[in-house]
């Protein structure tokens, strides 16, 4: 039997199908999350990025009353795990933690698959970890100082360390040779934990890391820290100056990390994941587990996050053109 719809039903069963669709739209968003939540980390375990990743999950996962589950997608300077969240279903079920290095590939990598600032729908800021200036505690450089005479006596020989072509590491290395006047060998890694090794056994001279997978072996003195490279001190080491305080002038790098969603990730999931996220953060348990890893909680809007991605893309355009560097 054929069912038909006569003319002036038209505007009728169209506005039923709109609401129907609102509806189902609305439940779906308020059903949300009703599975596990995938959160990629784009760096190897043992690094800030991990143990950011971690603190907030642990806490999510009870507000949400779903598990989020921390997955490691190292790789390419942090771009393999951010081109698998670009590429993920925008249903809220898989999150980036995005940080400062996404900015930094905008630029030095001639070719993307995604665009940071266009693939993304930005969550919020967890934290801003300082950058520290490290050699192994069996170093002759006591100070920035040494470290720059020891680099002016022997050319290309001194190495450092970053978590990958293209990261803030690496940039921050560039940076201090061009102020200091030095020629430093850079070694990258695939993220800061088979860096970190590798510095306490000797085999990197030096890193520019950040504080977090660094400060337990500094207060153990397996590493000495030379200068951090943020504007101002990091109270987790209030007795190490700043490198412009060192003498290396014109310098305020931080790292900061924070969670991100595909681009067309309705708005309702990204403000909810906004609220339950910045709640956590403000909380005193969680402010606590940054100042035992260094690291400084953030907590802003979903538009704030983006300010700050739109801000650091085009500073760090200038500086890598400046810097000249580039990856294939």
């Amino acid at each position: 039997m054929t069912t038909r719809i006569r003319a002036s039903d038209f505007p009728r069963t169209a506005l039923t199908a709109i609401a129907f669709g609102f509806a189902a739209s609305l439940a779906a968003a308020q059903a949300w999350p009703a599975k596990p939540i995938t959160l990629i980390v784009p760096f190897p375990p043992g690094g800030s990025s991990d143990a950011l990743a971690r603190a907030i999950t642990t806490p999510l996962s009870q507000s949400l009353g779903q598990p989020v589950i921390v997955e490691s997608k190292p790789g390419a300077g942090a771009t393999v795990g951010a081109d698998y969240v670009a590429k993920a279903k925008a249903d809220g079920y898989t999150l980036l933690m995005g940080a400062v290095h996404h900015t930094i590939a905008t630029s030095v990598y001639k070719k993307l698959p995604y665009d940071f600032e266009k693939s993304f729908a930005p969550i919020s800021t967890v934290a801003l970890v300082p950058n520290v200036l490290v050699v192994n505690a069996n170093s002759p450089a006591t100070d920035v100082k040494s470290l720059v005479s020891l680099a002016k006596a022997s050319p290309g020989k001194l190495s450092y360390g970053s978590n990958g072509n293209g990261t803030v590491q690496h940039l921050i290395g560039t940076q201090f040779s061009g102020i200091a006047g030095v020629e430093l060998l850079h070694v990258p890694y695939k993220g800061s934990a088979p860096l970190t090794t590798d510095l306490l056994g000797g085999q990197v001279d030096m890193s520019f890391d950040t504080l977090t997978p660094l400060v337990q072996h500094i207060k153990a003195g397996k590493l000495r820290a030379l200068a951090v490279t943020t504007a101002k001190r990091s109270a987790t080491l209030p007795d190490v100056p700043t490198l412009a305080e060192a003498g290396i002038k014109d310098f305020n790098q931080g790292t900061w990390f924070g969670i991100l969603a595909p681009a067309a990730t309705p708005k309702e999931v990204v403000a909810r994941l906004n609220g339950e996220i910045v709640k956590i953060i403000q909380s005193p348990e969680f402010k606590k587990r940054m100042e035992e890893i260094g690291a400084e909680p953030v907590g802003d809007t979903p538009a704030q996050m983006a300010a700050q991605i739109k801000d650091d893309t085009a500073k760090y355009a200038r500086l890598i053109k400046d810097a000249k560097v580039a990856i294939e």
